[in-house]
């Protein structure tokens, strides 16, 4: 295990901030110093876009190409717009080689509809019947999975490594045999190279660091953050981003199980003056373990679990209770009366 470990830092900026972020003549020196690498949004195929991708491939920074999408398209990939995302791939290609630009591999960032989750954080329950039909929508499940997965044969197919960004919560499915937050949430779970387990602990306060510790043991990668900026998504928006204390101590957490960490993002550590800490950072100094908190987190995945397994099984479940029942019923019915012998021999038994 290396003494530091290796840091990709998301970076999800529209195309005249990102051009903006690296005018500044410090920025690559210091990412080259930090030997790290970039997950670089593609929020388009912009020739800005691709002019900083250029600047990242000279100075031989690792840029792994993070696909999103619309915000009226979902934003982030899910079952809901597998198509779009085969779409947004074909442009991505194109636009790679029409500015011949090089990519250490594909990201993909699986999340609900951003637009059903900000209908969610505004209480508008008139999602849920919808939400509800997903729940028994096997179909959508499965025509979903082939497409995602379409996607990764095309993505190696084209000499790249896939890496998935996903929620820590697809751990609990497939331990529970389950794929029912995957049909609620439209969530897919895409076969990867790499997956970045995204344990965001300014969005879980005063838990976070428990959950961390609780997923990191799962996780190939940890996503930590969030230190500023991205998507701005109805009240998460206003969650604070983490100071340098809080980062870090999810780092120190992270590097516990994982040689590999990506932070979010780096806006965010560049608004904070965070990369000379990082560079800095005597990653032999222990972070403080959070024993307590992460059995309780456990014991809430315990629960979490059951819950999928039954969500899962429900229909088997219910089929079989009523077919005992009925068993049951007929061995009854069809029982002659004890004989008073037989009452006496009962009786004896008891």
């Amino acid at each position: 295990m290396r003494s530091s470990p290796r840091l990709t830092f998301f970076c999800e900026l529209e195309a005249a901030a990102l051009t903006e972020l690296f005018e500044d003549p410090a920025l690559l020196p210091e990412l080259v110093a930090l030997g790290c690498g970039i997950s670089l949004g593609i929020l388009d195929c912009s020739p800005e876009r691709a002019s900083v991708v250029r600047q990242l491939n000279r100075a031989g920074i690792p840029v792994i190409g993070w696909l999103l999408l619309a915000r009226d398209q979902g934003y982030w990939l899910n079952l809901g717009n597998a198509s779009q995302a085969l779409a947004r791939y074909d442009e991505f290609r194109a636009w790679t080689a029409r500015h011949r630009l090089c990519w250490a591999g594909v990201g993909l960032d699986i999340e609900p509809d951003i637009r059903e989750v900000e209908c969610l954080l505004l209480r508008r329950w008139r999602l849920l019947p919808a939400l509800l039909s997903h729940a028994f929508d096997t179909g959508r499940l499965r025509e979903g999975q082939r497409a995602y997965e379409a996607l990764v044969a095309q993505v190696h197919a084209d000499g790249y490594r896939v890496e998935s960004y996903q929620f820590p919560f697809i751990v609990d499915e497939r331990r529970a045999g389950s794929t029912l937050l995957q049909r609620v949430g439209g969530l897919v779970d895409v076969p990867a190279d790499c997956e970045v387990l995204m344990v965001y602990t300014s969005f879980l306060r005063p838990n976070g660091p428990g959950i961390l510790w609780s997923y990191a043991p799962d996780a190939q990668a940890i996503g930590v953050g969030s230190t500023g900026g991205g998507v701005r998504v109805g009240k998460l928006a206003e969650s604070l981003p983490l100071n340098w204390s809080e980062l870090s101590r999810d780092l120190r957490l992270a590097r516990y199980w994982c040689d590999s960490i990506y932070i979010f993002s780096l806006e965010g550590c560049i608004r904070q003056d965070i990369l000379p800490r990082l560079r800095a950072m005597d990653w032999s100094d222990p972070a403080g373990i959070p024993v307590r908190a992460a059995r309780r987190v456990q014991r809430v995945r315990g629960g979490l679990r059951v819950s999928l397994w039954a969500g899962t099984h429900a229909a088997p479940i219910l089929v079989g209770t009523l077919g005992l029942l009925w068993l049951l019923r007929r061995l009854a019915l069809g029982l002659p009366p004890l004989t008073p012998a037989g009452r006496s021999c009962w009786h004896r038994c008891r």
